[in-house]
């Protein structure tokens, strides 16, 4: 049976190319988009180009207030065009990141933070439970910031590790169900992520670089295929792990 993973944050970047590394391997899709509808669309057609189903959501998941509306909106879309009632896959990838030194970082960005990557993900994975097939997956994208520091990262990075915390519990709550929960946790990629800073500039490109064994920051395509692989039936038996895909940074 074709397999429909929901991935949150889909309209570009790291979650773009993780839906459409899923539609390569066979899976058919349910993106989520804030603000880009257009992006949004154009993803759906590069999947249905490839031959498999897509729809795209709107969801902010920073707003729990959201969460139950949204709810019966992927029951809907799961009714119409795949007459199921669940999906397999759960990859909680949409957010944003703020770059300033804790001198400088205030309490609206610091709870802004909080709200998308842990209350987010946390209550977005607490309402979707039951539409979550048993056996099925669920990946939580984290940051290879919560291994290794770099100046301006310190909100970013405690509420990635809030996140890697709670993987570990969420495995051990949805194991009975027979449900694998992992943290993929990507390094320095080039995407538009703080506006394009380690895409378009130069020094930011280099010292990520020069701190990866590799030689070289990644790119989307590094991430997504290793998040599509992650879905498939061969790591039935991998749960509560985090994963750093980063090319060696700082070892």
């Amino acid at each position: 049976m074709t397999t429909i993973s929901l991935v949150t944050g889909a309209s570009r970047g790291l979650g773009r190319n993780t839906a459409i590394s899923i539609a390569r391997h066979g899976g058919d899709v349910v993106l989520t988009y804030r603000t880009s509808a257009e992006d949004a669309m154009a993803v759906v057609a590069e999947i249905a180009a490839l031959g498999r189903k897509a729809v795209a959501l709107p969801l902010d998941v920073g707003d729990l207030a959201s969460f139950p509306g949204f709810g019966e909106q992927l029951r809907d879309a799961l009714t119409t065009l795949w007459n199921r009632d669940n999906v397999d896959h759960l990859v909680n990838n949409a957010g944003h990141g703020v770059m300033a030194s804790i001198s400088e970082t205030t309490e609206a960005q610091f709870d802004a933070l909080f709200d998308v990557h842990v209350k987010g993900v946390f209550f977005l994975t607490q309402a979707l439970a039951p539409l979550i097939a048993d056996g099925g997956r669920i990946v939580n994208i984290s940051s290879g910031l919560t291994r290794v520091s770099f100046p301006g990262f310190s909100a970013y990075a405690a509420a990635k590790g809030a996140v890697e915390i709670l993987t570990v519990y969420m495995a051990r709550e949805f194991g009975s169900r027979g449900i694998t929960v992992n943290t993929v946790a990507p390094g320095a990629i080039e995407t538009d992520f703080l506006g394009g800073a380690v895409r378009d500039t130069p020094d930011y490109n280099k010292g990520f670089a020069d701190m990866t064994t590799l030689g070289r920051v990644g790119t989307p395509d590094d991430i997504g295929p290793m998040v599509a692989s992650l879905l498939g039936a061969d790591n039935r038996w991998m749960t509560a792990q985090r994963i750093e895909v980063s090319g060696g940074q700082t070892i």
